[in-house]
């Protein structure tokens, strides 16, 4: 299976989901909200992605993807610490309202420490807290993976500041309006805190790993890693940056308020493939 910009294999789920969409002349689902992270870490001359396969029962289950989720109420909040560009310069950068621009920089936040046990966060504007991973630690990214708290709330309560400037925005996907559940999503990438180390706590997903971007991408030609084209494309960006210090410059210079949305065209054969616009 070669993987080309101009078209992408489309799981025969999803072609039926296109096909009796178009049949019933569907109306599309309004995408909610999300924020997603692509957590990168050095690895000799090298470096290496985050990357978790969804539960089957989960939407886009059997799929590698990145850490991330919808936008929750708890996110709007506007009392927590704050570091980083103001949410008027998030807002610029994503083409949002300043309070939208905020809600979702706390959904990045939050999802990757729910998912992948990793804190973008620290005492003041300067620090990053260490290791997370104790049982205190646990407990409380437990409430807030259950919602029984809020992310506000959370470093609040442990006089932490949210480091947004570890957030560097990166490109804003949409799901095709075929889907019965759509999500517009906000890509980020952050470097590993020193001191901090990925867990597999999430009930969302059934296998995680770190690997080289250009060897998912290979790994994913040859049938061995299912993914989508938000993914995909992605981790061809990524790996076309170079180095850790390349993907900071790119992406200081990255459109990521414009969404782009595939669409899947079928051929007069049957076959079906997604396209970018």
């Amino acid at each position: 299976m070669t993987i080309h910009r101009d078209g992408f294999p489309a799981p025969p789920a999803l072609q039926e989901h296109a096909r009796r969409f178009r049949a019933e002349g569907g109306v599309p689902a309004v995408p909610r909200v999300a924020a997603t992270v692509l957590l990168l870490r050095p690895a000799g001359a090298d470096f290496e992605v985050y990357l978790i396969r969804r539960v089957a029962a989960m939407t886009f289950g059997g799929m590698y993807a990145f850490p991330g989720g919808g936008v929750d109420r708890s996110d709007s909040q506007t009392h927590l610490g704050w570091a980083g560009p103001a949410p008027a310069d998030w807002g610029t950068r994503l083409g949002l309202a300043p309070d939208a621009a905020q809600a979702v920089v706390c959904a990045a936040a939050r999802e990757v420490f729910e998912e992948a046990g990793v804190l973008l966060a620290g005492a003041d504007a300067t620090s990053v807290v260490g290791d997370v991973s104790g049982d205190d630690w646990e407990s409380a990214r437990v409430a807030l993976e259950q919602r029984r708290s809020g992310f506000a709330e959370f470093l609040a309560e442990r006089g932490l500041t949210l480091r947004s400037d570890l957030l560097l925005p990166w490109s804003r996907w949409i799901t095709p309006e075929f889907e019965p559940r759509r999500f517009d999503t906000y890509f980020f990438v952050a470097l590993l805190p020193e001191g901090q180390r990925t867990r597999d706590v999430s009930g969302e997903a059934d296998r995680t790993l770190w690997v080289r971007p250009a060897d998912a991408v290979t790994r994913a030609e040859a049938g061995e890693l299912a993914m989508l084209p938000p993914t995909l494309v992605t981790l061809g960006e990524v790996a076309a940056a170079g180095d850790l210090s390349g993907v900071v410059r790119a992406a200081a210079v990255r459109d990521a308020a414009t969404p782009v949305t595939p669409t899947l065209e079928f051929t007069e054969d049957g076959a079906a493939r997604f396209v970018l616009p």
